[in-house]
């Protein structure tokens, strides 16, 4: 077994991320199928907007998981879906608009209407949304399931999973408003001369700050969890891929900085599509600026694992192509 299927042996989930055209999803896919092979449940998810698996795997692939290979008494299983990032965010905000308009005044659904549809194209709407629907996913894994996600390039990657973090502060934040704002208003109502609403105004009200309270502790839960499992370095990795260019390898240096900081742990680096050696003249001199690129990168990120992946003559489809390029993982 190589040092990146022990890595993935050990943990709940890996995900599997780096500059855009590096080959992610045939490692992430490779990962996910050595583990099936061993007797594991795999489930590959791609948070990619530009989805690749289906086209890897020759069959279509879609926002539910599909099985891509059946268990059997020495198989695990391997599922794969892919997320959906608009269609994501059109329910994440069809349940918001559903929820607000159930807790709110009638008089002011056209205003929570107007809010959201602003809130659609807004900086992170699809980052959050595709967050909860990736909680979603890994809260529903099957037992003993190794999830491998199959991410977006870079940036995107590292905006996303610095989310629960922040998108958790804003909750309590919330939450702490709101408590506030609930005994301010029973203040208020204990000073006023006549007591203050009336019993049933005041019954609907304390049933909605208490449905606002659960709703915001559920998500503060599940963010919670997801925070949790993405810092937890024995239950969840990241693997870069990159090639041994410079920008890759700079790329994959900011990556790893920004991971830090998001206090998820980097695993392993693979890099792809290594020039063989003895492979002629123009090979020879490509593995030599390769190999200059791949100082550098130990030097910005010394004491990793790197993983190298030969060029191969084929293409990576299917079992087949997966099964070979898993060999070197």
């Amino acid at each position: 077994m190589g040092e990146v299927h022990a890595l993935a042996a050990e943990r709940e989930v890996i995900f599997v991320g780096g500059k855009g055209g590096v080959g992610k999803t045939a490692v992430a896919s490779a990962l996910a199928l050595g583990a099936a092979r061993s007797g594991r449940r795999a489930l590959v998810v791609s948070t990619d907007p530009a989805h690749n698996l289906g086209h890897l795997w020759g069959r279509e692939v879609g926002d539910e998981p599909v099985d891509l290979l059946p268990a059997s008494t020495r198989a695990g299983g391997l599922r794969s879906l892919e997320i959906d990032p608009a269609r994501t965010t059109e329910d994440h905000l069809r349940a918001v608009r559903s929820t607000l308009q159930r807790l709110m005044p009638e008089r002011l659904h056209g205003e929570v209407a107007r809010h959201l549809d602003l809130a659609r194209d807004a900086p992170g709407t699809h980052e959050a949304a595709v967050l909860e629907r990736l909680a979603e996913v890994l809260e529903q894994r099957r037992p003993g399931e190794l999830v491998v996600v199959d991410t977006a390039p870079s940036g995107h990657t590292a905006r996303l999973l610095a989310l629960p973090e922040m998108m958790q502060a804003w909750t309590d934040g919330l939450l702490r408003r709101q408590e506030r704002s609930a005994r301010f208003g029973a203040a208020a109502r204990g000073l006023a001369p006549d007591g203050g609403e009336r019993g049933g105004a005041r019954d609907r009200r304390e049933r909605r700050d208490e449905e606002i309270r659960a709703i915001l502790e559920r998500r503060q839960a599940r963010l919670g969890g997801m925070r949790d499992l993405l810092q937890d370095e024995q239950r969840a990795a990241f693997v870069i891929v990159l090639a041994a260019e410079r920008l890759p390898v700079l790329e994959s240096a900011e990556l790893h900085a920004q991971l830090s900081r998001a206090g998820m742990s980097v695993g392993a680096l693979v890099v792809n599509k290594r020039s063989p050696a003895g492979a002629g003249d123009l090979l020879a001199a490509r593995r030599e600026v390769e190999d200059g690129h791949l100082t550098r990168l130990a030097e910005l990120l010394p004491g990793l694992p790197v993983t190298q992946i030969p060029l191969l003559a084929g293409e990576v489809l299917g079992e087949e192509g997966l099964d070979q390029l898993g060999q070197y993982l």
